[in-house]
């Protein structure tokens, strides 16, 4: 059975470590030899079934004194060692800097290498590092994992044409749980507190929905980025002294328990990749309002009044206009979160990891021939 490295930072909890730590379980459990290479240990991380193997290749005792440039390349060379030792038949890594440092590993190595970009390309890959590091790297990849249309639009056709569009697999046990009989009267969030949510929107146009539906509570669960976004929304609340309908919840390992009975999912990213937290609220029939955020990735799994609310981005007043109409029209509520249950259709584990398997056989096989 083939040997796979996946390679990014750590397994802290986020979006693309979510996906390499689902992706490597299935790998494992279907036969599959799965390593991770990661640079460091988080605080929170997921965790990774038993047969897959973590190796650690980021930089060692001493290595943080040295200048930036030559910790790079001790990075590299950490990596390419592994891939040396293990001899896997491809490597596959997550986001921006791992990107650099699994294509330059690789070089010189017959060996396929399968990228992945995991959030909006505008602004995240348009340094003067990344305009000199794309045309001279990217073109060695293999082939490469988008989330939406509009991530892959932002490259080179070479790119596109060698890509295929994968959506994030949804954890289990946001699928097929019990509609329930009763919604409680609480709008809900989840994701981490970080500024490009945009959670200080969400807080602000409650302040008024509340003003309509003064029985209505707002939750944001969600664990905190360290940026400020906290305090902002702490301070918010008390400005608003909404203090005894407005929470934020922390974060939670219980969400498909503590989401399932909300009347309305709020989504106000200005932003994004392919939101995990949007994925699941969808998969357990949450009506939902969410931003169009670029790269695209709610339009890419939403269809406006078909199976949830899309508003612009940035538009407090649209925000409010969309929870209060959810409110309001059960009807419509129910019918919008009962099509967007159909989300595990499409975005299920397994039918994920076939999709992935599949592209990597693909180019393991364009490899060997």
């Amino acid at each position: 059975m083939r040997k796979i490295v996946f390679h990014l930072n750590c397994l802290e909890q986020g979006g693309a470590e979510r996906v390499v730590t689902n992706l490597a379980n299935w790998f494992a459990k279907e036969g599959y030899q799965v390593i991770i290479a990661t640079e460091w240990y988080g605080d929170h991380e997921f965790q990774i079934d038993p047969a897959v193997r973590r190796v650690h290749v980021g930089l060692r005792e001493g290595d943080d004194k040295k200048h930036r440039l030559v910790q790079f390349m001790l990075r590299v060379k950490y990596l390419r060692a592994i891939l040396r030792e293990e001899k896997p038949d491809i490597l596959i890594p997550f986001a921006r800097k791992a990107l650099y440092r699994g294509l330059m590993a690789a070089y010189f190595m017959k060996l396929p290498v399968l990228i992945s970009i995991r959030t909006d390309p505008a602004g995240h890959y348009e340094e003067k590092s990344d305009k000199i590091q794309i045309p001279l790297l990217f073109p060695r990849a293999d082939g490469c994992v988008f989330q939406t249309e509009g991530a892959r639009d932002f490259f080179a056709p070479r790119l596109q044409k060698n890509s295929r569009i994968i959506l994030n697999p949804i954890n289990e046990k946001y699928i097929g749980v019990p509609k329930p009989e009763k919604r409680s009267k609480t709008v809900v969030q989840s994701g981490r507190l970080v500024d490009f949510k945009n959670q200080p929107m969400l807080i602000r146009a409650f302040v008024n929905v509340h003003e309509k539906h003064p029985d209505y509570e707002l939750k944001i669960y969600g664990g905190d980025s360290f940026d400020g976004t906290r305090e902002i929304l702490e301070g918010l609340i008390r400005e608003f002294d909404a203090g005894s309908y407005i929470h934020l919840m922390g974060a939670s390992d219980s969400l498909e328990k503590e989401l399932t009975d909300a009347a309305v999912f709020a989504f106000t990213s200005d932003w994004e990749g392919l939101p995990n937290a949007l994925l699941e609220a969808m998969a357990l029939g949450l009506p939902v309002v969410a931003t169009d955020c670029p790269c695209g990735g709610p339009r890419t799994i939403m269809t406006n009044e078909v199976d949830g609310l899309l508003i612009p981005i940035k538009d407090q007043e649209a925000l409010e206009k969309g929870i209060n109409r959810l409110i309001e029209d059960r009807d419509l509520a129910e019918r919008l979160g009962n099509e967007a249950r159909r989300i595990a259709e499409r975005a299920g584990s397994r039918a994920v990891f076939e999709q992935w398997r599949d592209y990597i056989e693909e180019l393991c096989g364009s490899a060997r021939s």
